[in-house]
């Protein structure tokens, strides 16, 4: 990568990064004259709609409004990676931008403070589609020594997720850790705590930077939630959650109330869950049945779970597991606020599409 030390001449490249229509990233590089400091100096831009699912050939044009900046930890220097939102022309946001439905939850319901941390969880395949490591056509030992597991033969790709760690410290992202998980070559990493629309953010920037440290591996990254069928655990996203009024002294009261909202709107929040969810979801392998709803202390089997130390306490925060690793974070912190505060006219978060 000699070519990446060569001076740019005092131009600025800004990545834009945007959500397409099948909950992927896409992104484009603009040069500007001079370096920025804050996303509103950035100009609005467009793209061709038509080859990303979100716009008909005959009316292409989608605009791509900038949100947040972060330093490039690819290309260094005074060079960003821009997150979007998209926008169509007739000045709607796009059917597929899900960020400008939450930020009104997360504005309308900033007296609450609400805290999230996400957990992303996610599998390393090579270029055949099948998991780093795993024998050709072929599986490894059962599950049981490759969780958080150290060595030779309990652990895969380690590098890759070094590698996008720092990239992650890099850019800003509020990455709160790693860990290898229960299938060999599956890995989690952390976002968060974030407040409001931060976290949303902060993970999609996070997934894009994930992408983009594997095509220097010559490696996939799959975010399906059942990779591989039978006797391994799926990939979710379970997503800490914690308000003002949970943090406070007698905050288990707060948990416990919001706990029964979410038990109420079970199927909304699945609808909104991510794609492929009952294949994860079968009340084996840590998760709860999809059609069932409960919540318990330190239960992984449970939707809802209430740390022991949260209990012990009576404050601080629960976590939902039943989000897949491919959920939309603004769609799952958005119908969350819903639930737990209340909805708005004119949005209504549990609808599977627009």
């Amino acid at each position: 990568m000699k070519y990446m030390k060569l001076d740019q001449r005092g131009s600025v490249l800004a990545e834009y990064i945007w959500i397409d229509g099948s909950n992927g990233v896409r992104t484009k590089t603009k040069t500007l004259s001079k370096p920025v400091k804050d996303y509103k100096e950035l100009p609005e831009w467009n793209f061709d709609g038509s080859s990303t699912g979100q716009a008909p050939g005959d009316n292409s044009d989608v605009y791509i409004r900038p949100v947040a900046i972060f330093p490039d930890p690819f290309r260094g220097g005074d060079n960003i990676l821009v997150m979007t939102e998209t926008w169509d022309p007739d000045g709607t946001p796009n059917k597929y931008n899900y960020r400008h439905e939450c930020v009104r939850l997360m504005d309308a319901n900033a007296k609450h403070e609400p805290w999230f941390g996400l957990e992303q969880e996610y599998t390393i395949l090579g270029p055949d589609g099948w998991p780093y490591g795993w024998p050709k056509g072929g599986y490894p030992a059962p599950q049981g020594p490759y969780y958080c597991g150290v060595g030779t033969g309990k652990v895969f790709c380690r590098d890759i997720v070094e590698a996008h760690y720092k990239a992650c410290l890099y850019a800003g992202i509020k990455i709160s850790g790693v860990n290898a998980e229960v299938m060999p070559s599956q890995w989690e990493f952390q976002v968060g705590p974030c407040e409001g629309i931060e976290l949303g953010d902060h993970l999609w920037v996070a997934r894009y930077l994930l992408y983009r440290v594997a095509e220097e591996f010559g490696a996939k990254i799959t975010i399906e939630p059942k990779p591989i069928k039978g006797d391994w655990n799926g990939t979710g996203l379970h997503t800490n959650v914690s308000t003002a009024e949970m943090r406070q002294e007698g905050g288990m009261k707060a948990i416990e109330e919001a706990c029964k909202k979410l038990g109420e709107r079970h199927e909304e929040h699945i609808l909104v869950y991510g794609e492929g969810n009952a294949e994860r979801m079968t009340g084996e392998h840590e998760t709860a049945a999809i059609d069932k709803f409960n919540y318990g202390i330190a239960n992984r089997g449970a939707s809802i779970r209430i740390p022991r130390q949260c209990a012990k306490e009576g404050k601080g925060y629960f976590e939902d597991r039943r989000p897949a690793s491919n959920a939309d974070p603004y769609r799952i912190t958005g119908i969350l606020m819903e639930t737990i505060f209340g909805g708005m006219e004119g949005l209504d978060l549990s609808k599977a599409e627009k």
